[in-house]
């Protein structure tokens, strides 16, 4: 037996593979992801398009592990560059995996999810993951709506949940794995994520973000980490230094996002400085500064230097 042929060292019978979490805008994947990997490591909001990035989830269990692609929600209203760059992500997250988990909300189809629909291929496995079914008041209607969605594509299971409930996760993480091939784990056991602490400052901050301005501010704004530096402190064991700003396109949105006599601006920051202690396990002092930055969502190579591929 050549090398190539080889096992690798405690290999046998374990499973591994890539499942993309695909779906429109504000259907609930992030929260999907999050129950999943059990862990947040996607932000969650109200707001539509609050997941920019192909976050990978990792979660192992027993001789199986998970590795979860979670996608923006597909655009079709806008084509700035950001939307475009943001496509571009879902298409190359369903054409690369074991298996695709398509969320709709349960009931429900509409035009933007035929649209997502569309880009799944034949000859990759997909479940229907119907979300949201603790919303649903009468079950009876459920059925005709499974019926007209098998029509609309060749779906290998329906999985109706709420990924709020633990025993509907768990449930669907065991259909999931006859899925993956058997091949050794490409990551270590506690692995969580691919994403390194920058980005998690980012998204945490973004998440603040949008959950205290609401509707008013709109989704293309973003936040740049300018520094990230660890400082000795003998009395906090890890003490983080970070430097934020967040870019908003309108003087407006600015004034928004600051609040009265910095209020706002202040909240988000402790909201964040608060959640990202408990992640990283760190005393951090975190500075946030506002810039505007009018039409950089339609500018593919600002679009790029903040970190969208």
């Amino acid at each position: 037996m050549n090398d190539s042929q080889a096992p690798e060292p405690g290999a046998e019978g374990q499973r591994c593979g890539l499942i993309a979490i695909v779906g429109k805008p504000n259907v609930g994947k992030s929260t999907l992801i999050n129950a999943l990997v059990g862990q947040k490591i996607s932000i969650t909001s109200r707001k539509a398009q609050t997941t920019r990035h192909r976050i990978m989830g990792i979660r192992t269990r027993d001789r199986a592990q998970f590795v979860f692609v979670d996608t923006p929600g597909f655009q079709t209203r806008h084509g700035s560059a950001l939307n475009k760059s943001l496509n571009k992500a879902v298409l190359g997250a369903v054409s690369d995996v074991d298996l695709v988990l398509f969320v709709v909300e349960a009931g429900s189809f509409s035009l933007q999810d035929a649209t997502v629909l569309s880009l799944l291929k034949s000859d990759i496995p997909a479940l229907l993951v119907a979300n949201k079914l603790d919303t649903v008041h009468r079950r009876a209607e459920i059925a005709p709506w499974l019926k007209s969605m098998q029509e609309r594509h060749p779906f290998a299971e329906f999985v109706p949940m709420s990924a709020r409930k633990p025993a509907d996760v768990e449930r669907l993480l065991d259909l999931i794995e006859r899925y993956l091939p058997e091949q050794p784990w490409w990551h270590a056991e506690d692995e969580l994520t691919d994403r390194n602490e920058r980005f998690l400052v980012s998204e945490t901050v973004r998440e603040k973000l949008f959950r205290l301005t609401g509707d008013e501010l709109p989704y293309t704004s973003t936040v740049v980490v300018d520094q990230f530096k660890e400082e000795p402190s003998p009395r906090h064991g890890r003490f983080v230094r970070i430097a934020a700003t967040i870019v908003v396109e309108r003087d407006g949105h600015k004034a928004m996002v600051i609040g009265e006599k910095g209020e706002r601006l202040k909240r988000i920051g402790s909201e964040a400085r608060q959640e990202l202690e408990r992640l990283m396990q760190a005393k951090v002092f975190l500075e946030l500064w506002v810039k505007v930055r009018s039409g950089w969502a339609d500018d593919a190579a600002r679009v790029r230097s903040f970190g969208y591929e």
